[in-house]
């Protein structure tokens, strides 16, 4: 699998830039419907603003992987701000991503760990499927941190280890000022509505797509280890597009280095060639049913196939 390719010229941000817009927008109006004690119509904005946060948080990955802009520093520099506002470090997130994609589904990918670890109990993959999947926002953190701080990390770099603890810094103290100012003038309720509902529905929708994209899935190739759909209808090519053609999944495991504009036009890679690779999915729906399948026992990878289930 690919894991940098040549830059492409047809990066492109016009859907990120709109992402941040539509979320603007949605915000202003989320905030004069709080003001104005419109429950009624604060709720389905914060819905909607959950989904544009979202498709932030792919923009976010976009960075990590060097492809959301073609000017380094603004992609480090949007990387950086997305991070500090998930809570969770640029290069933490940058440096364990790369491990997703050279040990994917591997035992070694410390982003599904423990769902990739045959010796894992049962009831710990179902614990931390639970709590991944409805408290992502904490979870995720958690679980990048433990790769970062846990003996034996395989962040050696004291370079990227220097950095990581600096944006952490950096996250700590912008939070300090960020809750200082929500006590000195306080205004808890529109920080509730306006950044804590939607941002935690965001994260839970950010775990539910990667679980679509990899739980249950037991295959040796890029193809078998990955659920990709391919949206059909008008409507699912638009939520596509919102989040960054990052349905096309497999394509991107494949050839990392492709701009996500570019995706929709490689569907040929999503052919099943070898055994145990699956057909594209046409929606999300679809997907989300193959997956509710598989998280009584959730796994990871084909050293699934070879080990023996705790």
């Amino acid at each position: 699998m690919t894991i940098e390719g040549p830059r492409s010229e047809r990066i492109n941000s016009t859907a990120f830039q709109s992402l941040v817009i539509l979320l603007v927008l949605s915000q202003g109006a989320l905030w004069y419907a709080v003001s104005r004690g419109w429950i009624w119509l604060a709720v389905p904005l914060v819905l909607v603003a959950a989904h544009f946060i979202h498709g932030l948080l792919i923009g976010f990955h976009e960075a990590s992987h060097g492809l959301l802009r073609r000017s380094r520093l603004l992609n480090e520099f949007d990387g950086v701000l997305i991070g500090i506002l998930s809570l969770l470090p640029f290069s933490l997130y940058r440096v364990v991503h790369q491990s997703h994609h050279m040990h994917l589904s591997t035992e070694r990918d410390e982003e599904f760990w423990p769902l990739v670890s045959p010796q894992a109990p049962r009831w710990v993959r179902r614990l931390a499927a639970f709590l991944e999947l409805n408290a992502e926002m904490i979870y995720s953190p958690t679980i990048f941190l433990r790769t970062f701080l846990r003996h034996g990390s395989p962040i050696r770099s004291r370079r990227v280890r220097r950095r990581i603890w600096i944006e952490l810094a950096m996250s700590v103290v912008v939070w300090v000022c960020i809750l200082a100012l929500v006590a000195r003038f306080d205004v808890w309720k529109y920080f509730l509505w306006m950044y804590l509902a939607p941002a935690w529905l965001a994260a839970n929708l950010q775990s539910w797509r990667k679980y679509i994209e990899h739980v249950g899935m037991t295959g040796d190739t890029v193809n078998g280890c990955t659920r990709s759909i391919v949206p059909q209808s008008l409507l699912g090519r638009l939520v596509a597009l919102t989040l960054l053609h990052e349905p096309y999944h497999g394509i991107h495991h494949q050839q990392a280095g492709l701009p996500h504009t570019v995706l929709p036009e490689h569907t040929t890679l999503l052919t099943p060639k070898h055994p145990g690779e699956r057909v594209p999915f046409i929606s999300y729906r679809q997907a989300l049913s193959d997956l509710l399948r598989s998280l009584a026992d959730p796994r990871v990878g084909p050293q699934w196939r070879r080990g023996t289930p705790a």
